[in-house]
């Protein structure tokens, strides 16, 4: 299942995110990944959380990511939460025209492989396509 927590800058969706995933990964069973660009999260997040800095690896664009995604849970099959600071940064693509087609690919990978992923995206709610919406709770 994906979920996309989506608010303008400054509106506490990073918290949100840190929150998510410390509370996840003190959950007998869980194995929580996050994706980021930078150091931003190390001294907010516990340390049994992975934390994979996109800035290491030469991904470009969302299916780049997807493609990573992919093969951190090819290589740890146990992996059951994936969180995304920041999907724009993270995929350094931000054509926001091509975000619903990779929100579709990407939950039908969660879904597949029973994993629960959170992305965090800044922008404006009311300028995001309803195609992106949906995945918001």
């Amino acid at each position: 299942m994906l979920k996309v927590i989506i608010g303008n800058k400054g509106s506490g969706k990073t918290g949100q995110l840190v929150d998510g995933m410390n509370r996840q990964v003190l959950s007998e069973g869980k194995n929580v990944v996050c994706f980021e660009r930078g150091h931003r999260l190390v001294h907010q997040i516990r340390h049994e959380i992975r934390l994979i800095d996109m800035d290491d690896y030469p991904v470009k664009g969302y299916q780049g990511l997807l493609g990573m995604i992919s093969g951190v849970c090819a290589k740890d099959y146990d992996v059951t939460d994936v969180y995304i600071d920041s999907i724009v940064k993270v995929a350094k693509d931000d054509n926001l025209d091509d975000l619903p087609d990779f929100l579709d690919e990407l939950d039908a990978f969660a879904r597949a492989n029973k994993i629960e992923i959170t992305i965090i995206l800044s922008a404006d709610p009311s300028a995001v396509p309803a195609s992106v919406l949906r995945f918001c709770s």
